[in-house]
């Protein structure tokens, strides 16, 4: 079995886990130490990673909402950073 065999899937990988992968990866990639072959295998994971980190970050984005009073009714609104930094 191939090391990236034994290695969990990045899609069942927590956001994370699959960061401090991503990051790892980075790190061996900077050392200079690797193949051109294992350097592919490595940028090819870390696309995947990439990926994956973006679509949970997206997917985390999508539901945080601000409950904002509006007169009586309470509201929802989608989560603006910038708002945040101006209080």
């Amino acid at each position: 079995m191939s090391a990236r065999e034994n290695k969990a899937p990045a899609e069942t990988m927590d956001f994370e886990k699959s960061l401090a992968r991503l990051e790892a990866l980075v790190k061996e990639m900077e050392g200079g130490a690797l193949s051109l072959d294992k350097m592919m295998e490595r940028f090819e994971e870390g696309s995947q990673l990439i990926k994956i980190c973006d679509a949970k970050l997206n997917e985390v984005e999508k539901k945080i909402e601000t409950l904002v009073k509006k007169g009586e009714a309470v509201t929802t609104e989608p989560f603006d950073p910038e708002d945040r930094d101006s209080d």
